[in-house]
């Protein structure tokens, strides 16, 4: 949909809750933003065909189906062309162990985040990318020791507030 919704405060404590909690019932998150079902219902339905929500999906605790390595990797390209940067995302974007990347500004082209297996797989992978030529001048690892927390949920109400 190219015309970009028009939303209120009802409909930021709708996107809210959902991202606490996408199998919350419709009652309950009526409840939650003081609508009626019926209403809140076709919120939801307008958010959705609008594009602001993208899915449901479920939070998995990786640790308990064991251990995982997770790595940062900065990656700086050979060249800046606009078909440079497309083949470096094109290569990345295929690995499944690749679930972040960001073209992001400073010394480097790429934040690149990894989950992997160990760190033979983290190195296969970067073996990978260099010997299909996706562009690598220089990379830079990173491996998270410890994670105390990551957090799923924007504060959107605080964020867009100012913006309804």
């Amino acid at each position: 949909m190219n015309a970009r919704l028009k939303l209120d405060r009802i409909d930021l404590k709708i996107l809210s809750e959902l991202q606490r909690n996408g199998r919350i019932t419709n009652v309950d998150l009526a409840e939650r933003v003081n609508l009626s079902p019926s209403p809140c219902l076709m919120r939801v339905k307008k958010l959705q065909k609008a594009g602001y929500i993208t899915g449901y999906t479920g939070q998995i605790d990786v640790a308990k189906l064991g251990e995982t390595l997770t790595v940062f990797t900065e990656f700086t390209l050979k060249n800046h062309r606009q078909i440079d940067f497309a083949r470096f995302q094109e290569a990345v974007g295929n690995i499944d162990s690749c679930v972040e990347c960001h073209l992001i500004s400073g010394g480097y082209d790429y934040l690149v985040k990894f989950v992997v297996s160990g760190i033979s797989d983290y190195q296969n992978i970067i073996e990978g990318l260099i010997d299909r030529d996706a562009g690598i001048d220089k990379y830079f690892s990173f491996v998270v020791i410890k994670t105390p927390f990551v957090k799923n949920q924007l504060p959107l109400t605080r964020l867009f507030a100012d913006r309804i």
